[in-house]
């Protein structure tokens, strides 16, 4: 989880510095799939490791947030 959810932030930097609209949209659909991968980590913690419901619900809530900002970013940017 680790991994995944601070590869978010490196993706979306790097998606600033793009050069293209292809390459932002590449680089933040890089960012959108790690924050994905983030959110499945933190209900596998909950569900099979007992993470306390309180402490894995403002986290999910807050890459759903992020997921759907760089899912609108994508869109607007294709069109």
């Amino acid at each position: 989880m680790l991994r995944s959810g601070t590869s978010v932030a490196a993706h979306v930097r790097e998606a600033s510095r793009a050069r293209s609209d292809a390459e932002f949209i590449s680089k933040l659909g890089g960012a959108l799939q790690e924050a994905d991968e983030t959110t499945l980590w933190l209900e596998l913690l909950c569900e099979e490791c007992g993470m306390a419901a309180n402490v894995s619900e403002p986290l999910e809530a807050e890459a759903s947030e992020l997921i759907a900002i760089m899912t609108s970013m994508i869109r607007k940017t294709k069109s």
